[in-house]
């Protein structure tokens, strides 16, 4: 008898998404997230603790859904990303727009994009013509699709999970499909004060 589990995630993870960690780990985390969302710059310092926690059982997936009534620079910045991306470099940008996140006018991003060594001719370019921007159109569709309302926005297996009231929900979540998936991670649990992982034994 198959079993069907519920899923919230219209479009399925494919080559075309940005991932970390295994291609093939058994949980998949994904994130609609705005590079100028506090709470997403927030978030991706927890989401590094849980990766190194659980390097072999989970992949981080990274899709862009900008607030552009509320952050003027994120529309842009999600371009940048994906312009790195082009050129290979995707998550080293992720990660510099986060730790940037007050400084994301355009000459800055050209500044980070410099910093990767990116080809700067083809980065600016493609910055100019807006080559990603569809593509950035297409993560928010998604995301609306999905169930999206706010960034951050969590899904682990295709599932939905409320963060509103911080990150704790979703480091459950993790370590129940952990659990569920990967027998020996059973021993480790979660510490309840700061929420990092700790070895249980």
């Amino acid at each position: 008898m198959s079993i069907h589990r519920r899923t919230d995630l219209v479009d399925i993870v494919d080559a075309t998404d940005h991932i970390r960690g295994p291609i093939h780990a058994p949980i998949t985390l994904l994130e609609y997230g705005d590079f100028e969302c506090p709470g997403c710059k927030q978030a991706s310092g927890a989401l590094k603790i849980m990766l190194a926690r659980f390097p072999e059982q989970v992949r981080l997936v990274f899709r862009h859904y900008p607030l552009e009534s509320s952050h003027p620079h994120a529309l842009m910045s999600a371009q940048a990303a994906e312009a790195a991306a082009a050129q290979g470099r995707f998550w080293q940008m992720h990660d510099l727009l986060f730790a940037n996140q007050r400084h994301l006018e355009t000459k800055r991003l050209h500044g980070y994009a410099r910093d990767l060594g990116l080809d700067m001719a083809r980065f600016v370019a493609e910055m100019d013509d807006a080559v990603y921007l569809q593509r950035v159109r297409e993560h928010i569709d998604s995301g609306k699709r999905s169930g999206v309302r706010a960034t951050p926005a969590f899904f682990v297996n295709g599932v939905i999970k409320d963060v509103s009231f911080g990150m704790a929900g979703l480091f459950d979540a993790v370590e129940h499909e952990v659990e569920s998936n990967v027998p020996y991670a059973s021993g480790y649990r979660i510490c309840p004060v700061s929420r990092r992982f700790e070895n249980g034994y």
